[in-house]
């Protein structure tokens, strides 16, 4: 007798290799770039994840068994220049690094606490022996501070899953003890076969300005959303050639809130979860994709469009640093009368936000005092000037003709392919009316 979820598991495991049957690397492969379509990079290979920031964890080989070591300890960690935190993480890191395997893999993990308090480790969306789920006090003990407990499973089946503590979770997850697992296919066909293969982890936190470390009792009001535990300008480009396929595995261990994540300039397919992959008949392309809080979705496309292309979530509030609400509103408020009043007092003083908050990113350029240990609002340079965003925001950067993986740099546009002011002879002759300023804004200080 075996149980239902394990004839489920047996099962679907003899269908996806029956479905490989004869089928090849190299045959994939010519499966692969036989869509007319698509031109393949120079430089394109078959390569493990790539974890942007980060890294993957180490693994040796003992008898039939990848053995890995994990240890959680404090960590100093930089989300940008000038914003270094006192973060909980592993190995060094936050995220901690990408625990790789290949599906069937029994792998043995070693996990030592470094930490001023119990932890253990959940292994998020992976089957697995009851009393290696980390679960504190249901499946085991916590892990005492300065010891090491083993864990010992395999993975039954590919996939993109977690990995985090599942001891006071509200905290140790809010000061970065997170990470990734990807666990490949052992065949190789033409539908899971790409060049490019991304891992990135959604978080947010809340940190106070000129502190250095994230106040865990946040329920609502986070003012940092980050890629991998960076803030644009800091995150990591992702660089593809032009006609490789891409994946992206986007994992979510926010404490909240969901992401929907955009990208311009391509469309994509939803091809997995945590709970395994989507059949190509229930697919369907998107630009932007949901990532509810605790969950896993990888995305697939071919990249066949050249240049430098914004990724990132659409909750506006998610692509901006350390904002905070609890000014009113002064859009359309005329402030040069306070200005003058108090630059004598405080010499460079200027009320911000009287036309939105697209000056916000100006403020470090501008030397404006902000605490110590702090970031602006918004974003960095790019080719055209201020990009005015930053927080969970990267940048897809695709070529032609690459012979490394390395930053490309800023996307060379061919000629009159960038929008531009309109010449007087443009508009006149489409017949488009010279626009007006803006009316003035009235003026309400004196009608209370």
């Amino acid at each position: 007798m075996i149980s239902r979820r394990k004839f489920l598991s047996i099962t679907s495991l003899a269908l996806a290799g029956a479905a490989t049957i004869g089928v090849d690397s190299a045959t994939a492969e010519q499966l692969s770039s036989a869509t007319p379509a698509r031109t393949r990079s120079p430089v394109a290979a078959n390569a493990r994840v790539i974890t942007p920031n980060g890294t993957s964890l180490p693994w040796h080989q003992v008898g039939d068994t990848k053995v890995y070591h994990l240890i959680a300890e404090p960590i100093v960690h930089q989300m940008a220049e000038g914003l270094n935190l006192d973060l909980w993480g592993y190995n060094g890191r936050s995220p901690g690094p990408t625990i790789e395997a290949v599906e069937g893999d029994r792998v043995r993990i070693y996990v030592s606490n470094r930490l001023p308090a119990p932890t253990t480790v959940h292994w998020h969306g992976v089957e697995l022996p009851n009393g290696m789920d980390g679960v504190a006090g249901l499946n085991q003990a916590p892990i005492p501070a300065g010891e090491t407990f083993k864990y010992e499973f395999r993975f039954p089946r590919p996939g993109t899953f977690m990995y985090h503590p599942h001891f006071d979770e509200l905290t140790q997850i809010a000061l970065g003890m997170m990470g990734m697992i990807v666990v490949h296919p052992r065949r190789t066909t033409a539908a899971n076969t790409v060049e490019r293969d991304f891992a990135i982890m959604l978080a947010e936190w809340s940190v106070r300005p000129g502190a250095r470390r994230p106040n865990p009792a946040e329920m609502s009001d986070f003012n940092l959303a980050t890629m991998n535990s960076k803030v644009f300008p800091a995150t990591e480009a992702l660089v593809v050639g032009l006609g490789d396929r891409v994946r992206i595995r986007l994992c979510n261990l926010s404490v909240t809130n969901h992401h929907p994540i955009h990208l311009h300039g391509h469309n994509f397919r939803i091809t997995a979860s945590e709970g395994g992959r989507i059949p190509a008949s229930a697919q369907w392309p998107e630009s932007t994709v949901l990532i509810p809080t605790g969950s896993v979705r990888e995305i697939e496309f071919v990249a066949d469009a050249p240049g430098d292309w914004a990724l990132h979530c659409h909750m506006l509030h998610h692509v901006m640093n350390q904002m905070g609400h609890a000014g009113p509103p002064m859009i359309g408020v005329d402030s040069s009368a306070l200005n003058a009043r108090l630059q004598p007092l405080l010499p460079g003083y200027m009320t911000m936000g009287a036309a939105g908050m697209a000056d916000m990113g100006d403020m470090g350029d501008m030397q404006m005092a902000m605490p110590e240990n702090s970031i602006v609002m918004k974003g960095g340079q790019g080719p055209f000037g201020h990009i005015d965003m930053a927080g969970m925001f990267t940048i897809l950067k695709v070529r032609e003709g690459l012979t490394s993986y390395d930053d490309p740099g800023w996307y060379d546009h061919p000629a009159n392919t960038v929008a531009r002011a309109a010449t007087p002879a443009e508009l006149e002759r489409d017949g488009i009316a010279t626009p007006q300023a803006p009316p003035a804004q009235p003026d309400h200080e004196h009608d209370h």
